[in-house]
């Protein structure tokens, strides 16, 4: 079977960022980063060579787009692209989360909810995804490095959407077993509770690679 090559925007330019656009760029699809400030995040960028544009170039260029920013500001951030990502496939894999005083999560930014049921809501012309979200920013671009294969799900409305983002964990190194689609896009509210368990985590182990598993 044909490869199928995208434009690709992701939205930030921090370590989920370098590590999403590094490997994405290396299975040969187009990435333009986008961020506040182009001229100094590039002259900070240590990733593969990618385009950096604003957040709304970014989005307007992209036929997919990821949402690598902090989940507490993205509803109000990527809201405010409604036009620029009018029809596009969002791929979320923010955490929205309140800060706790050692900098790591607090509790949940919306705990009847999800951000990104807010960012369907925000969107409504735009495919929402949700993934990648339950690991730290390593294993999204490297699930191999684990001794435990573990799990990248999925929620979304749009099958066909979910169906290309499939294909792009498939470039991230995940095999097709390892993905679990969890349904339409409320079903987000499971994976981003997850990040109420990493406080735990990393003050036991350290920012140690580790990722959610659903065993079967």
């Amino acid at each position: 079977m044909e490869r199928i090559l995208e434009n690709i925007g992701i939205l930030g330019a921090g370590r989920v960022a370098t590590v999403l656009a590094s490997k994405l760029a290396g299975a040969g699809h187009a990435i333009t980063i986008g961020t506040r400030d182009p001229e100094r995040a590039a002259a900070r960028w240590s990733g593969a060579q990618v385009e950096l544009r604003d957040h709304a170039e970014t989005a307007r260029r992209a036929a997919i787009v990821i949402n690598a920013s902090p989940g507490d500001t993205s509803v109000e951030r990527l809201g405010a692209l409604r036009e620029e990502l009018k029809g596009k496939i969002l791929i979320d894999v923010s955490n929205a989360t309140l800060r706790g005083q050692d900098g790591l999560p607090g509790g949940l930014l919306y705990p009847n909810g999800s951000v990104a049921e807010r960012l369907q809501e925000a969107l409504p012309e735009t495919a929402v995804v949700k993934t990648l979200n339950t690991m730290l920013f390593t294993v999204m671009a490297d699930p191999t490095s684990l001794r435990v294969s573990p799990t990248a799900f999925l929620s979304g409305n749009d099958e066909n959407a979910k169906a290309v983002v499939r294909r792009l964990l498939g470039d991230l190194g995940w095999p097709a077993d390892w993905i679990e689609d969890l349904g339409d896009i409320t079903t987000a509210r499971g994976p981003e509770a997850v990040a109420l368990l990493v406080p735990s985590v990393v003050r036991k182990r350290g920012f140690a690679p580790f990722a959610i598993a659903l065993a079967r």
